[in-house]
């Protein structure tokens, strides 16, 4: 089960018995209790609980989960068009590096079927890929996190080391002043490499992400050159982009457009 799928999960337990304990997430979902912390810091980070010791409550007024719960079913829709302009940035011959996260996969699905070569230590980007009949697939060895189905570890971030691509693609958790941050460490330590690796770094992340610090900081924003988003920004956030040198390219419901 997925991240997302677990976290509607939750809130729909907490609607019926009112509170949930660490232990009761790892019972329910058969996770370890570093997952069901984390998804709990998640859900606070989203406003949707209040943390208690060993657990958490919902919060008062049902508008928050209500927001919350059809923020969760429309994000899909949010990542697609995120996905689909990342895509039209992918030029014949280029080289990249495509991350685990869900927008990235969106990104994965819309690639035309043009000669470029893809180094990802994602299954389920692997397999999306398959059927594109020009793209050349590098899958990066490692240990296998089964939850998320990607690979990770000393090899993986060794063999990135060998590479050098022209775009790299990664999602996130949050970005805020903090920078870029993500769930699980194993996961960031790779990301840093293939960042590391590329001549330009592309970060797609619906606007949901944007003023929030997640677990792990795996990038500041000195390390990101493209920022794709869906909806527009405000203007503090717009300036700290541009101190950093990031640019902004926003991609509307109903347009593509740019900043």
């Amino acid at each position: 089960m997925f991240q997302e799928e677990r976290l509607r999960s939750i809130i729909d337990y907490l609607k019926k018995a009112k509170r949930i304990s660490v232990d009761e997430i790892c019972s329910l979902f058969d996770v370890s209790r570093d997952t069901a912390r984390r998804d709990l810091v998640k859900l606070e980070e989203d406003k949707a609980i209040i943390r208690t010791r060993g657990g958490a409550i919902l919060p008062s007024g049902q508008h928050v989960i209500k927001d919350y719960s059809n923020r969760l079913s429309l994000v899909s829709s949010e990542k697609k068009r995120i996905g689909k302009k990342a895509a039209s940035l992918i030029m014949p011959g280029d080289y990249i590096i495509l991350d685990t996260s869900t927008t990235v996969q969106a990104c994965a699905e819309h690639l035309k079927d043009i000669e470029c070569t893809v180094i990802t230590n994602s299954i389920n980007q692997a397999d999306i890929l398959a059927k594109n009949s020009q793209a050349h697939i590098q899958l990066l060895g490692g240990e296998f996190h089964k939850e998320h189905r990607y690979l990770y570890g000393t090899s993986v971030i060794e063999k990135l080391s060998h590479y050098h691509v022209d775009k790299t693609f990664i999602g996130c958790v949050g970005i805020s002043e903090k920078g870029l941050t993500v769930a699980h460490e194993e996961d960031g330590m790779v990301m840093q490499k293939m960042m590391q690796q590329a001549d330009q770094v592309i970060l797609l992340a619906d606007h949901t992400k944007i003023g929030v610090t997640g677990y792990f900081r795996c990038a500041t924003l000195n390390d990101i050159d493209l920022f794709i988003t869906d909806q527009e920004i405000d203007e503090e956030f717009q300036e700290l982009l541009e101190k950093h040198g990031v640019e902004l390219l926003i991609v509307s419901q109903t347009h593509d457009g740019g900043r």
